[in-house]
C-alpha cells in the first residue's frame, strides 16, 4: 500500500495541476460552487470529459500559484484571473465552446430541500390543492396562515401561498412544512459567474449574444457615432453621407434664393415656379399602388408623357 501523500506533497502536486493547466488551456470559466455536494461535482466532471477540466481549491492557494506561474513563464494575461476568485469558486479549463460548456454545466443542477437558516435564492410557493396529510397536521398550516379545509379526511390547501420569499431566511416552520409535503423547493449547481479568454475577462451573459444582437449592437453604435459627429460637425465615415446630403440641399437653397444656377437647381426652381408639376409628379406614384383602377385610366396614364420625378433632381423634395 502506498504511503499517504503529506499535506506539502498536496500542495506541490497542486501547483504543478493548476500550472500545467494554465500553460494547456486558454479559456477558463469561473463558476460559484455554493451547496454543491461531492457526488454532484463528480458527475459534473465526468459530463465534460474529454475536452475540459474542473479544478477546485482554496483561492488563497490558486491565487498564489497564479502569480508564481505569471513571473516564471512572463504570462502576464492570466492574472487577470485573480480577482474572479472570491468566495466558493471553481475553475473549468476547456478548449471547447464556451457557450456550450456553460449549458452542459447548468443541466448537472439538482432538486435540494429547505433547510433551517438557509437564504431562500428563489421564492417558494406552495401550490393549492390535496396534501394528503391528516387533519392532526392543521397546525403547521395555520402557524404561517395558509388558508385550508378538510376534503375527505386529508388536508387540502385553498388558494396558492407564497411561503418563503427570494433572500429571505428559511425558518424552521417553513422547512418542516415543505419537509412534510415533499417539495424540495431549490436546485443547486455550478454556476458559471465570470469567463475568462486569452486574458479577456467578460460576464456570462456574453455568451448567450446571437450573431443577430451583434448586429443590432453594431448598428446601434454606428448610429450614435453618426448623430454625435453631426451634432460636433465632426466628419466620419459614418456622417459623411448625411453631411454630403445637408450641404447639398443648402447648396440648392442658395440657388433657389439667388440667381446662382446650375442643372439640377434649374430644374427645382421649374418645379417652384409651377407648382401643379409636383401634383403631376405625384399622379403617376399613386396611380400604380391603387389596384382597383379602371383598365381605360391606365391605358390613359400609359399614353401621357412621363414627366420628370423629384428622384431626377437628385433628391427628395420632401425630406
Amino acid at each position: 500500500m502506498a504511503p499517504k501523500a503529506t499535506k506539502a506533497e498536496k500542495k506541490i502536486a497542486y501547483d504543478q495541476k493548476l500550472c500545467q493547466l494554465l500553460d494547456d488551456y486558454t479559456q477558463v470559466l469561473v463558476a460559484a460552487a455554493d451547496n454543491v455536494g461531492s457526488n454532484q461535482l463528480q458527475n459534473i466532471r465526468k459530463g465534460l470529459r474529454g475536452d475540459s477540466v474542473v479544478l477546485m481549491g482554496k483561492n488563497t492557494m490558486m491565487k498564489r500559484t497564479i502569480r508564481v506561474h505569471a513571473e516564471n513563464s512572463g504570462n502576464e494575461t492570466i492574472l487577470n484571473l485573480i480577482p474572479l476568485l472570491v468566495g466558493n469558486v471553481g475553475l473549468i479549463f476547456t478548449k471547447g465552446d464556451l457557450k456550450e460548456v456553460s449549458e452542459e454545466v447548468a443541466k448537472y443542477k439538482v432538486g435540494a430541500p429547505a433547510r433551517v437558516g438557509l437564504v431562500a435564492p428563489v421564492d417558494v410557493v406552495v401550490p393549492p390543492g390535496n396534501t394528503g396529510l391528516d387533519p392532526s397536521q392543521t397546525s403547521f398550516f395555520q402557524v404561517l396562515n395558509i388558508p385550508t379545509k378538510i376534503n375527505k379526511g386529508t388536508v387540502e390547501i385553498i388558494t396558492p401561498v407564497e411561503l418563503i420569499k427570494k433572500g429571505e431566511k428559511v425558518g424552521s416552520s417553513e422547512a418542516a412544512l415543505l419537509a412534510k409535503l415533499g417539495i424540495r423547493p431549490f436546485s443547486y449547481g455550478l454556476v458559471v459567474v465570470s469567463a475568462y479568454d486569452n486574458g479577456s475577462v467578460f460576464s456570462p451573459e456574453v455568451l448567450d449574444l446571437t450573431e443577430d444582437d451583434l448586429v443590432e449592437k453594431f448598428a446601434m453604435g454606428v448610429s450614435m457615432v453618426t448623430s454625435l459627429s453631426l451634432a460636433i460637425s465632426y466628419p466620419t465615415l459614418a456622417a459623411a453621407p448625411h453631411m454630403f446630403t445637408n450641404a447639398y440641399k443648402n447648396v440648392l437653397a442658395i440657388a433657389v434664393e439667388t440667381e446662382y444656377s446650375f442643372p439640377l437647381a434649374d430644374k427645382v426652381k421649374e418645379y417652384l415656379e409651377d407648382p401643379s408639376k409636383f401634383a403631376i409628379a405625384a399622379a403617376p406614384a399613386a396611380g400604380a399602388g391603387a389596384g382597383d383602377a379602371p383598365a381605360a385610366a391606365k391605358e390613359e396614364q400609359k399614353e401621357e408623357p412621363a414627366e420628370e420625378s423629384d428622384e431626377d433632381l437628385g433628391f427628395s423634395l420632401f425630406d
